[in-house]
């Protein structure tokens, strides 16, 4: 089987299962989608979306969150994990974005990672999300289910499985790549008791991590 081969199979299954997915993160500011992603690393959306939910309604504006206390922003955040730290990054993003940026998200990945705890994969979701631009970051579901389906080795990197995935995957299909990866480890090869019985492409994986 050719890699062109391979990779059609997996986006056929992909958009049998995940046809129309998207980012399950709650925002309707560019900023808060910035801040919403830097808070859900190591914790889940939903886990995200819940004190979101609370802080962009209490703090409605950049100046608002600007002036808001640090003491305040862990409250309203402490329920997930790195609270204090992540609170320190999202009063530094949102200071950041007016004084160097006139109140606006930038495009550019290098901008976009000068901010507080905005790394690669943050930039990267930023970019495909807000402005469309061809990305296909790596978090830990799209990085298990390359290495399941023999897409990458099982010690890349993220960065080195997402130079992989780019190679492998037509530009075009970079974002819904993404996001179908993420909901097909989220909810269908799982990290444990993956649904391996209904699974259209098992022939592929090499289900050992």
């Amino acid at each position: 089987m050719t890699n062109k081969e391979k990779i059609n199979r997996i986006t056929s299954f992909l958009d049998e299962l995940f046809p129309n997915v998207g980012c399950e993160l709650h925002y309707t500011k560019d900023y808060e989608l910035a801040i919403a992603v830097m808070l859900s690393a190591q914790t889940t959306d939903k886990s995200v979306n819940k004190v979101t939910d609370v802080l962009f309604s209490k703090y409605q504006s950049l100046d608002e969150l600007e002036n808001a206390s640090l003491n305040d922003i862990e409250n309203i955040i402490k329920s997930i994990g790195l609270y204090q730290n992540k609170a320190k990054n999202l009063k530094g993003i949102v200071h950041e974005l007016i004084t160097r940026f006139d109140y606006k998200l930038p495009s550019d990945k290098d901008d976009l990672m000068s901010l507080p705890g905005i790394g690669n994969k943050t930039a990267g979701v930023i970019r495909a999300e807000i402005f469309k631009i061809p990305e296909l970051p790596v978090d830990t579901h799209v990085s298990r289910i390359s290495k399941r389906l023999k897409l990458a080795h099982k010690d890349d990197d993220p960065l080195t499985v997402e130079g992989k995935l780019k190679k492998l995957f037509p530009k075009e299909r970079y974002i819904k790549t993404h996001h179908q990866m993420i909901h097909f480890g989220r909810y269908f090869c799982l990290a444990k008791n993956p649904h391996c019985e209904d699974c259209k492409i098992k022939d592929l994986c090499k289900k050992d991590y």
